[in-house]
């Protein structure tokens, strides 16, 4: 039997999964088991699983329900006492799942265990660095503020802690690892690793980059997380909505320029500065979005680039 139990749900991922399943082969830890779940692949996604032979290498094939839905099969399917997820176009360090057990397994009181992210590109370029946050113990006040395990592909977790509280929210369409994280931290003990080990690869493909979707699936989370929340940390519901906002507004800002998106940064970052708590909003950053925001809905998106290029250009010389 696997002491963990690495769980990956996989919907028309041929062109990064072969990649993702090498980096949990390269482990240094060696005792996993991994549970793919395709979620009615279209294109060949079966095939470039079948291709690689490992005896650890678990698929399942179902009906598409979604990757929330997906998560829950494999966990259902898995042994392991602990378990990790693990998006099909992620990629971790080769000492992740080795120093997340060891944290886990040095600190018995905790029962999840997160490291740091790096965001990559389609080709495996680093694009910027994630938080480097350090959060241990009862982190739950932190966690209603943000998410700052960032992605779904990050925690190992306890098995026993996701039997207690159940799986993922499969009515949710975004959010859902937050989501998990926030009903974890409600009741158990979180310790960090402090590395890179996760290599989250944005896409323009995935839900991430649906800003509009994302803001809405969000919102849900901090809504019910509230209701749930006891009266001494309501307080924290403005300063979570702010964050939120200010993450969507960088989001959108950074994807392809349509006038329609000029007109979503504009309401991300009204909401933003309307639900800072302590009306420290950073008004720099306010007008520069903002100024970005008018390039958006009134220049085409070549024009666009070039002005964006010459301004830098400018910063960097007065630098």
């Amino acid at each position: 039997m696997s002491l963990i139990s690495v769980i990956i749900p996989a919907y028309n991922s041929e062109k990064t999964i072969q990649e993702t399943i090498e980096s949990v082969i390269k482990q240094t830890f060696s005792d996993w088991e991994l549970i793919i779940i395709n979620d009615d692949s279209q294109d060949r996604t079966v095939e470039v699983v079948s291709q690689i032979k490992d005896p650890r290498i678990k698929l399942f094939s179902y009906q598409n329900a979604g990757a929330p839905a997906s998560r829950n099969r494999g966990f259902n399917n898995s042994v392991g006492q602990f378990i990790a997820f693990l998006d099909a176009d992620d990629l971790w360090t080769p000492d992740k799942l080795e120093s997340q057990l060891n944290a886990l397994q040095s600190h018995p009181e905790a029962a999840v265990a997160y490291s740091w992210t790096d965001y990559i590109d389609k080709s495996g370029n680093l694009i910027k660095h994630g938080g480097r946050v350090v959060f241990n113990g009862d982190v739950y006040s932190e966690l209603l503020v943000r998410n700052f395990l960032e992605n779904g592909s990050n925690p190992l977790i306890k098995r026993e802690a996701i039997n207690d509280i159940g799986g993922f929210d499969e009515s949710l369409k975004g959010g859902q690892d937050w989501e998990l994280y926030l009903r974890l931290g409600k009741k158990y003990h979180f310790v960090a690793v402090e590395k890179p080990q996760i290599l989250y690869r944005f896409s323009t493909n995935s839900i991430s980059s649906n800003a509009l979707r994302q803001g809405q699936e969000c919102l849900k989370v901090i809504e019910s997380a509230f209701e749930r929340a006891p009266a001494s940390l309501q307080h924290l519901k403005k300063q979570s909505l702010a964050n939120i906002y200010k993450y969507l507004t960088c989001k959108t800002i950074d994807s392809q320029p349509t006038p329609k998106k000029g007109l979503i940064v504009m309401k991300f970052i009204l909401l933003y500065a309307l639900n800072d708590p302590y009306l420290k909003s950073d008004f720099r950053l306010i007008f520069a979005i903002f100024v970005k925001s008018l390039g958006f809905i009134f220049l085409p998106p070549i024009l666009y680039k070039k002005l964006l290029g010459y301004i830098k250009s400018i910063s960097t010389k007065n630098n």
